[in-house]
C-alpha cells in the first residue's frame, strides 16, 4: 500500500501556500507583522498564539492551514506529529541568553525559557488539534525527506498511527522555512503525490525560488 500526501503547506517570505497555491501574503511587513496578520486571516480563535515564540507560531499557522483536511473521526491517539528542523530553537535560545548574560540587567523570563525546546511547538499543535499520537521532533543539518518518509511510513504501516502531520519548521537569524504536510492511511487518491522521499523533496522545493525574509 502506497501512502498519499493529502495536503501540504509552505510558509516563506511572508507568504503562505496551500497545495502550491498562494493563500495569503503580507508583503512589506516584518516577521512579527506577518505572523500577526496571518493569524488574523486564518482566525483560529486561539489567544495563546500571541504568547508563543516565533518557531511555534510558524508551526501553528501551518497546521491551521491544513486543519480542514484533518480526519476528526479518528481517535486522538491515531494522529502523530513528526516534525524536524536544522536550528532547533536557536533564535529563542539567543533571546533567553540575553536575559541572563548581563548581571546589571538580569531578567530571566519563564515565558521565553519554556520555548527553548523545539518539541514545545509539536505540543502546541497537539493541544490545539487534540492529537495524542506519537509526538517527535528531529534535528538535522538540512531538510531530510528520507528520514521523515521512512519514519512516518513505518508508523502508519505498523498501525501505530493512522494519520500524521509531518515536515520541517525552521527558524534562524537569517530567516525561516516551513513545509508541513498531512497524510492518513486508507486514502488512495491517484492524483495525490505519494509519500516517498523523492516526492516530499520535490514538494519541499516547489517554492524554493522564493527568497527568505531576513528576521
Amino acid at each position: 500500500m502506497s501512502l498519499k500526501i493529502e495536503t501540504y503547506c509552505h510558509i516563506r517570505s511572508n507568504r503562505i501556500w496551500r497545495d502550491g497555491t498562494l493563500l495569503f501574503e503580507s508583503p512589506g511587513t516584518d516577521l512579527k507583522g506577518f505572523l500577526k496578520s496571518a493569524y488574523k486571516f486564518l482566525n483560529p480563535g486561539h489567544a495563546k498564539f500571541y504568547k508563543m515564540d516565533v518557531l511555534s507560531k510558524l508551526g501553528f499557522l501551518a497546521a491551521e492551514v491544513l486543519s480542514p483536511t484533518f480526519d476528526r473521526e479518528l481517535s486522538p491517539e491515531d494522529t502523530a506529529v513528526i516534525l524536524s528542523n536544522t536550528h532547533s530553537t536557536w533564535v529563542t535560545d539567543i533571546r533567553h541568553q540575553e536575559t541572563i548574560s548581563d548581571e546589571d540587567r538580569f531578567f530571566p523570563s519563564p515565558a521565553i525559557f519554556v520555548y527553548t525546546l523545539p518539541n514545545i511547538m509539536t505540543g502546541e499543535i497537539s493541544i490545539r488539534h487534540r492529537f495524542r499520537g506519537e509526538n517527535a521532533f528531529f534535528i538535522f543539518e538540512k531538510f531530510n525527506p528520507e528520514f521523515l518518509t521512512d519514519y512516518i511510513n513505518s508508523l502508519i504501516m505498523s498501525e501505530k498511527a493512522k494519520a500524521c502531520l509531518g515536515g520541517y519548521v525552521d527558524q534562524s537569524t537569517d530567516g525561516y522555512d516551513v513545509f508541513v504536510y498531512y497524510l492518513r492511511s486508507g486514502k488512495n487518491d491517484e492524483e495525490k503525490p505519494e509519500h516517498t522521499a523523492g516526492e516530499v523533496k520535490r514538494l519541499y522545493e516547489m517554492i524554493n525560488e522564493v527568497k527568505q525574509e531576513i528576521i
